[in-house]
């Protein structure tokens, strides 16, 4: 589990892919002060094992199911990426729970800069935005954001100045595919609400009057 935190950005030393998987190399520092070998690391929001390490960068496995579901398809040398170690039991929840297991891609289609924040605006996908709520949390590349609003499948973040410049979010352009993963608590109501041998008694009068509706 990890928290949307975003520790330190990483480079990318080397990709390649083979028949069954691509191998990734990334270049950082601070995290690596007490990684091990099976260790897990958020890359982008991607949860992935530590095969190999030294002084100065690791390196991940990326099955072919995370290609096809992740922005990892596009990675080349030399790529920012944003880094999070897992969370640890007396590790301080800064963000909100995050799995690392990207539900899919979006599109970054705006960015306004105001005067102490930025508004970035990012087309989902029908299935993603019926996850996503006003003032709800959602995770982009990594990062843990506050949903400012969504609507027609698009999601607008409000971005404070640290956040954008000590993440890979400076570094999108228009058109960039991003990965995305939507609160994790609106998947289980959604699950526990349709189980057709479900005996809950979580109905949506529970919801409204515990205050998650």
């Amino acid at each position: 589990m990890f928290t949307g935190i975003i520790e330190e950005t990483g480079i990318v030393k080397s990709f390649s892919k083979s028949a069954n998987c691509a191998t990734l190399e990334i270049f950082c520092r601070e995290i690596l002060n007490d990684v091990k070998l099976g260790d897990s690391i958020a890359i982008d929001g991607v949860c992935q094992t530590v095969v190999k390490y030294d002084s100065s960068s690791f390196t991940v496995q990326i099955s072919n199911e995370t290609l096809k579901v992740t922005n990892f398809a596009n990675l080349k040398n030399g790529k920012k990426v944003n880094l999070e170690r897992a969370l640890t039991l007396n590790s301080r929840l800064g963000g909100h729970i995050v799995s690392g297991h990207v539900d899919g891609l979006a599109k970054f289609i705006k960015s306004i800069k105001m005067s102490d924040f930025y508004e970035m605006e990012f087309e989902v996908s029908s299935t993603q935005e019926k996850y996503i709520v006003h003032k709800g949390s959602i995770t982009i590349n990594g990062i843990s954001l506050t949903v400012a609003s969504v609507s027609n499948n698009v999601v607008k973040v409000a971005v404070i100045p640290h956040t954008y410049l000590n993440t890979t979010l400076s570094e999108l352009n228009l058109g960039d595919f991003v990965n995305v993963e939507t609160d994790i608590l609106g998947k289980y109501v959604e699950k526990f609400l349709s189980s057709k041998d479900n005996s809950s008694k979580i109905d949506m009068r529970f919801l409204c009057e515990n205050g998650f509706v």
